[in-house]
């Protein structure tokens, strides 16, 4: 099933489709399963997806235009080079909208985005943009930030257990009841210009 033939797909699964630069525009998903599909280079342009699974697919510099997610799960995918920013957020967020699991989110952006509750586990999350976010009460647990940024970023409660090669200024964020491993604790005192010995 080729998507832009209808608008509107209700609990379909599309498995192992190319959607490769193709234009999803102002269509709805809900309740839709996508399996081993390529997105690369695509743009969804004011298209909605509700309750949506994304699982071993490729979505690498999709373009988002005014896009809405509700409770979209990413698994197992390749996420690179996305500005999530450009997503068509609710003014009210009580909990994310989007979570990710053994996924590849390097090289994209956050920025500014509050997104309480985010869910970026066992990820890679190389040269992320996550400044001036909202990222309270989320769970980043067993991901690798190496070479993300995180300033002026609420990370109050924000679960690291696991996570590796994060470089968080702990004068310039919120880590109040933030959880780090012991050992990994210690990049939080890289901003401090002291000789651990």
């Amino acid at each position: 099933m080729s998507i832009g033939e209808e608008k509107e797909y209700w609990s379909k699964t599309f498995d192992g489709e190319d959607f490769s630069e193709s234009r999803i525009s102002s269509t709805e998903f809900d309740g839709c399963t996508f399996i081993g599909c390529n997105f690369s280079g695509a743009i969804f342009s004011r298209s909605k997806f509700y309750d949506c699974e994304f699982s071993k697919c490729n979505l690498s510099i999709v373009k988002m235009e005014y896009s809405k997610f509700s409770d979209v799960t990413f698994r197992d995918s390749k996420l690179i080079g996305i500005d999530w920013a450009k997503i068509a957020w609710p003014r009210l967020i009580f909990s994310s909208p989007i979570q990710f699991y053994d996924c590849i989110v390097s090289e994209s952006s956050f920025y500014g985005l509050s997104l309480q509750d985010l869910i970026i586990e066992n990820c890679v999350a190389h040269n992320v943009d996550f400044r001036d976010g909202d990222f309270s009460s989320s769970n980043f647990m067993n991901t690798d930030f190496s070479g993300s940024s995180f300033s002026d970023t609420n990370l109050s409660g924000a679960d690291f257990s696991g996570a590796t090669d994060f470089d968080i200024d702990i004068f310039r964020n919120k880590i109040k009841k933030a959880k780090f491993d012991r050992f990994e604790a210690i990049r939080l005192l890289g901003c401090l210009e002291i000789e651990l010995v």
